[in-house]
C-alpha cells in the first residue's frame, strides 16, 4: 500500500498534459511536471519518487528530495501562518507541511513568522497526510553539545524553540542549549525567532548557557553618560542633579537607576567633561570660560 512520506520506485504508465501518472500496479499517482528532476522520462521507465498528499488530498509524487523524511527531525523554514490552522513549513517541494496550531503557544504573538525556523519531526495525521510536530526538550538534549567557559561574555546566535512565562529556551548555532530570562531581553520573543545574545553564564554542571540581550556595561555607561551630557548642555551648561540626588528624581528625569546615574556621572567626571559644585553638575567648559 502506498503512503505519504515514503520513498518508492514506481512505473511510468502514461503521460499527461501536466506530468506523468505512475503506478505500483494498483494505485496511480501523479508526478507533476514541477516535481520532475530528470528530463528524459519515458513510458515504461521505473523512477524513484517521494510520496505526499497534494492540495486536493490526492496521493502525489515528487522527484525532489525533501529536507527531512518521515520520522526524522530537522530545522524547517516557516513560509506562511494561518491563524486557525497553524504554521506552514517548507519541506523542499511544492506542498508545504503543516505545523498545527495545537503545537504552538496559546498566545498568537508568540507564534513564528515567515522566515523563522523550527525544529520538527515528520509524522502522519489520522488521514495519512504528512504533519510536523515540534521537537520536545529531550529531542534537543539528544542533539546538543555542552559549552565550555571560553564562550563566557561572547555573542552567540540561535533559534528559540520554547517560550515560558519567565523566558525562552533556544538552541545555538553551535548546538548548545541556552536560556534567556525575560528580564534579560530588549524585545518581544517568539518561537522560531533567530536571536543574537551574549553569554552571561556557562553552567559547570551541564554546559548550558544563560544569555542576555542587555548592552555590555561599558556600552551602557557610555550611552547613559552621553544622554546626561546632552541634557546638561541643553539646559545651558548646568543641572541641579548630582550623585546625591534622590533615586526617584533620577528615574523620573533620566529613566535610569541611581546606580547607573552615578556610574555615568563618574565617567564624565573622570573624563573631566563635568564637575560638581554646591549641588549642581556643571560642564567643565563653563569653568574654562
Amino acid at each position: 500500500m502506498l503512503e505519504a512520506g515514503t520513498k518508492v520506485t514506481l512505473k511510468v504508465e502514461r503521460e499527461a498534459p501536466f506530468g506523468y501518472f505512475l503506478s505500483d500496479g494498483k494505485t496511480d499517482v501523479l508526478l507533476h511536471e514541477s516535481e520532475i528532476k530528470e528530463e528524459d522520462i519515458a513510458i515504461g521507465d521505473e523512477v524513484e519518487v517521494y510520496l505526499y498528499y497534494d492540495n486536493q488530498d490526492r496521493l502525489a509524487a515528487t522527484q525532489l528530495t525533501p529536507f527531512i523524511e518521515l520520522g526524522e527531525f530537522g530545522w524547517l523554514e516557516v513560509v506562511d501562518i494561518h491563524p486557525r490552522m497553524g504554521a506552514f513549513l517548507n519541506i523542499g517541494f511544492k506542498k508545504d507541511v503543516l505545523l498545527p496550531a495545537d503545537q504552538l503557544p496559546e498566545m498568537k504573538d508568540k507564534w513564528p513568522q515567515a522566515g523563522d525556523r523550527v525544529y520538527v519531526q515528520l509524522e502522519h495525521d489520522r488521514q495519512g497526510r504528512l504533519l510536523a510536530v515540534l521537537g520536545k526538550e529531550e529531542d534537543f538534549v539528544e542533539i546538543s553539545e555542552p559549552a565550555d567557559q571560553s564562550l563566557f561574555n561572547k555573542d552567540v546566535s540561535g533559534y528559540i524553540y520554547k517560550i515560558i512565562k519567565i523566558g525562552a529556551f533556544l538552541m545555538t548555532e553551535g548546538q548548545h542549549l541556552a536560556f534567556l530570562h525575560r528580564d534579560e531581553t530588549n524585545e518581544p520573543l517568539r518561537v522560531g525567532q533567530k536571536i543574537t545574545a551574549r553569554v552571561s553564564r556557562v553552567r559547570d554542571e551541564d554546559g548550558r548557557l544563560n544569555l542576555t540581550m542587555r548592552e555590555r556595561k561599558e556600552v551602557s555607561y557610555s550611552q547613559d553618560a552621553e544622554k546626561i551630557y546632552q541634557y546638561i548642555k541643553n539646559r545651558g551648561t548646568r543641572m541641579p542633579y548630582t550623585d546625591k540626588t534622590d533615586p526617584e528624581i533620577i528615574k523620573e528625569k533620566f529613566d535610569i537607576s541611581k546606580a547607573a546615574f552615578k556610574r555615568a556621572i563618574g565617567k564624565l567626571m573622570k573624563e573631566r567633561r563635568v564637575y560638581q559644585e554646591n549641588g549642581w553638575t556643571i560642564l567643565s567648559e563653563e569653568k574654562k570660560e
